[in-house]
């Protein structure tokens, strides 16, 4: 497959770079195996010569960029998505949360709806890449890895293990908790290989499916269940994700519990690890961060659901310059948008209240600027989280061509394409037009940023697969 037009990357945290009339080729296996400027002899070549699929030309006034990575995503409370925010946590887990996956586990036919659902409105918000906790029954879970292979989209689905019920004496859900670290154990050793099962028919760089140890979060987890956990993660080699330090009642919490923070919990049972994406963080400093750093474990940043959830913001500057692996999450529900855009621009707003606040402070303990601009967050939501699961989220030889579609205007006629406006595009009264034919700068590029939606998207594809039609 050839792709020739316009293509935006970032391949460094703060360098976003706009590759003018390239030409991209895609192998057999879905990963890039060119990629330069049309105009050369080699491009030349390889356009004259194409006998596969006719070249996808991307108009001007379009780009092609990697697709969203989302971090951080509770399949089953997909179905409650932008309900109860206004309940502290735990109590929303219990009216909502908890009570979404155990509907789940109960009805099959329920969850596949949900899950065929969730993988639309994935594809249609641009997200290829995502992360997903589940629920505890490995059946319920094996069908969200199914809806999501059968959609094409790249995903990393975790069972819940939880050995403590944390619900309380009055929830209006019944308790949801496996019966014993032993059986728990167990569970989750059957479902990586049943999951991983699902896709064993195909070529390896079809296997875009994967599963993933989920222990919900340390007050759920005994210390014989964590270990043992810590101990599959490592023969298998699977990956593990969970929350740590999201919100203060619940660090409060595990000190209660524990006597040590929960950091120190998932350390001691070999949970941190290069395999490992912690959620949150929030209540995390400089000392935390330098042992992520060490132990090569990344972040699933949640502006939006931190904002609700948490009694203060992510340092994500701080993250970021001390070289923490972070990415974006959407943590739906608890977050109330699927669409990572969102949480781009929630992150920015954040670090820019956060830097207010530093400025009017006198007593401020820092004169760094805790800002991140719009570039940032777009390298958060792609390239960041690609690699804090071991992918690329960039345009480069070897790497998956995992890419989204977006439409600044029309060529024809300088119309800004759904919410979009650029006037001096635009005929005027007199008839004179703008240059449509000019190069995407990054003005317009920062436009849709801000302001675009899902009428700016066209295909999406992962590992080569066309997975949305251009429409």
């Amino acid at each position: 497959m050839l792709v020739r037009g316009t293509f935006v990357h970032t391949p460094q945290l703060k360098t976003l770079e706009v590759l003018h009339d390239h030409l991209l080729g895609v192998n057999s296996d879905g990963c890039i195996a060119y990629l330069a400027p049309a105009n050369l002899p080699e491009s030349k070549r390889l356009l004259d010569r194409n006998v596969g699929p006719p070249v996808i030309e991307v108009p001007i006034g379009s780009f092609i960029m990697p697709t969203f990575c989302d971090l951080h995503l509770h399949a089953p409370q997909f179905m409650y998505q932008g309900t109860g925010l206004d309940l502290p946590l735990m109590q929303w887990l219990d009216r909502y949360a908890l009570k979404a996956e155990s509907r789940m586990d109960e009805d099959g036919a329920l969850a596949r709806r949900v899950y065929t659902r969730l993988a639309l409105r994935l594809k249609e918000n641009g997200t290829g890449t995502v992360l997903l906790f589940g629920t505890i029954k490995e059946e319920t879970n094996l069908i969200l890895a199914e809806c999501m292979h059968a959609a094409g989209i790249r995903a990393f689905v975790g069972k819940l293990s939880m050995d403590i019920d944390i619900t309380s004496p009055g929830s209006l859900t019944k308790t949801y908790v496996e019966p014993s670290a032993a059986a728990s154990l167990e569970n989750a050793r059957s479902f990586v290989k049943h999951c991983h099962g699902i896709v064993a028919h195909l070529p390896e760089s079809q296997r875009i499916v994967e599963p993933v140890l989920t222990p919900r979060f340390v007050p759920t987890c005994t210390d014989e269940l964590l270990t043992g956990l810590g101990d599959l993660s490592a023969t298998l080699g699977v990956k593990v994700q969970s929350h740590l330090a999201e919100a203060k009642d619940q660090v409060e919490w595990v000190r209660a519990l524990r006597g040590i923070e929960d950091i120190d919990v998932f350390d001691k049972n070999n949970l941190l690890t290069p395999r490992t994406v912690q959620a949150h963080c929030t209540f995390l400093g400089a000392p935390e961060f330098d042992r992520l750093i060490a132990k090569e474990t990344s972040i699933a940043h949640c502006p939006l659901s931190n904002a609700y959830f948490s009694a203060k913001p992510f340092p994500l500057r701080e993250a970021l310059d001390q070289g923490v692996k972070v990415g974006l999450g959407t943590d739906v529900a608890g977050g109330y948008s699927l669409d990572i855009m969102n949480s781009m621009r929630q992150a920015v707003s954040t670090s820019r209240i956060r830097e207010g606040q530093r400025q009017m402070d006198p007593d401020s303990s820092t004169s760094a600027d805790c800002s991140i601009d719009w570039k940032e967050a777009l390298f958060i939501a792609t390239r960041g989280g690609s690699v804090a699961l071991g992918l690329q989220g960039i345009f480069a030889v070897g790497a998956p061509f995992d890419a989204q579609e977006i439409r600044l205007y029309d060529p024809r006629t300088g119309e800004g394409a759904g919410p979009l406006d650029y006037f001096d595009l635009e005929s005027d009264v007199s008839g004179s037009v703008g240059d449509q034919s000019a190069p995407i700068s990054l003005e317009y590029i920062e436009k849709w940023w801000c302001i675009g939606d899902t009428r700016n998207r066209g295909a999406v594809w992962v590992q080569g697969n066309e997975i949305r039609k251009r429409v």
